[in-house]
């Protein structure tokens, strides 16, 4: 299976998650997406979040509650469109 740097949904880290990734149905961790993207097997965005523009615009506002600059979540999440969970 392929290694990924990133999470293939929001693009975050996949090192720096602190649970280690998110899980498969079958309870082992994800090699492509991030805990905050992924539990279980299946996705934790809003089923609304449905396109990689909006994932974007989710993702920055998340990132701004924690206290991110906006300028910054703009930039950490400017890949969001190349990943794969948003290729069709």
């Amino acid at each position: 299976m392929k290694e990924y740097k990133f999470c293939q949904s929001c693009g975050f880290p996949l090192k720096k998650d602190k649970k280690g990734g998110g899980t498969e149905k079958d309870g082992s961790i994800s090699k492509k997406y991030c805990s905050m993207c992924y539990e279980k097997g299946d996705f934790l965005t809003p089923l609304e979040i449905d396109t990689p523009e909006k994932m974007q615009k989710y993702c920055i506002a998340e990132m701004k509650k924690d206290g991110m600059n906006s300028i910054f979540a703009w930039l950490a999440t400017r890949s969001i469109p190349s990943l794969e969970r948003w290729q069709k």
